[in-house]
């Protein structure tokens, strides 16, 4: 088995949440009445993964989100958001 090691930018309430991209990532994102489905490249993979940790870090708020916009971080034809929910 192989670590991967991904650095998180630590959270700073002063600051606000930080997202940091990869070189050269490439996320695609389809929607059906089924499913959803992302598509990426390992850098898109990775930089995805790092938002989810940035989110995930303890105290960050509820609410807080990362907003993926189509054809700008991704391509697609909707945006995705991902939110931190209110734990219970």
């Amino acid at each position: 088995m192989m670590d991967h090691l991904i650095d998180v930018p630590e959270y700073r309430s002063e600051e606000g949440l930080r997202f940091v991209w990869d070189d050269d990532f490439e996320i695609e994102l389809r929607v059906t009445a089924t499913e959803v489905v992302v598509k990426a490249n390992r850098a898109g993979l990775t930089s995805l993964a790092r938002h989810l940790l940035t989110l995930a870090q303890q105290g960050v708020r509820a609410g807080s989100h990362v907003h993926l916009t189509a054809d700008q971080e991704i391509e697609s034809d909707v945006d995705l958001i991902v939110e931190l929910r209110e734990t219970g």
